[in-house]
């Protein structure tokens, strides 16, 4: 099992409203990510720069970035693009990062 971090970017002002669609995260996305492979999934936030840290532990080829051709997962990204910076595709712009140190 590999981890995979990436980060994204919130718009400004979206806080409390990002908080609130997760912890109403609809059941076909959870559904997704985890028959996907995907387990121990976080997202951070850096409040002075906006900027959405997620970190999540990968088992199969794919992380949740990678998950744009499921129609449901394309309505979900449908339904965050007003409060984040997306692609053409209203997939989010997100950037992946390199592991530089890790203490288990």
């Amino acid at each position: 099992m590999k981890r995979v971090a990436f980060k994204m970017k919130l718009k400004q002002g979206f806080k409390q409203e990002y908080i609130r669609r997760h912890s109403e995260v609809w059941p076909e996305i959870v559904a997704l990510i985890k028959r996907s492979g995907i387990s121990d999934y976080s997202i951070f936030l850096d409040e002075e720069t906006n900027t959405l840290f997620g970190v999540q532990k990968v088992s199969g080829d794919v992380s949740s970035q990678g998950l744009g051709a499921e129609e449901v997962q394309q309505k979900w990204w449908d339904y965050m693009s007003d409060i984040m910076e997306v692609n053409p595709d209203n997939s989010p712009v997100s950037i992946p990062l390199e592991e530089v140190f890790y203490l288990s």
